[in-house]
C-alpha cells in the first residue's frame, strides 16, 4: 500500500494571536487508517525532514468478513 499525497500547510494569522499552522489530512489516508473527526493525535518529531503521526487512542480496526464460497 504505497501512496503519496502533497499538501500544503496552512497558517491562520488572526489579531494579537500567535501564527496558527494547519495540515489537512488527505481523505484516502484518513479512510485508510480509519481516522474519526475529533480524534486526538499526536506529532513525533523524528527530524527536520519527517514527522510520525501517533494515535494513542486509536479504535481497533473493524475486521470486513470476507465472502465465503459454498463448496
Amino acid at each position: 500500500m504505497e501512496a503519496s499525497y502533497t499538501v500544503k500547510v496552512q497558517v491562520i494569522r488572526s489579531k494579537r494571536q500567535p501564527l496558527r499552522y494547519y495540515v489537512a489530512l488527505p481523505l484516502p489516508v484518513a479512510a485508510a487508517i480509519g481516522l474519526q473527526g475529533g480524534e486526538e493525535v499526536q506529532w513525533e518529531l523524528l527530524s527536520r525532514e519527517e514527522l510520525h503521526l501517533l494515535r494513542p487512542n486509536a479504535a481497533p480496526p473493524r475486521a470486513r468478513r470476507r465472502a465465503t464460497t459454498a463448496s
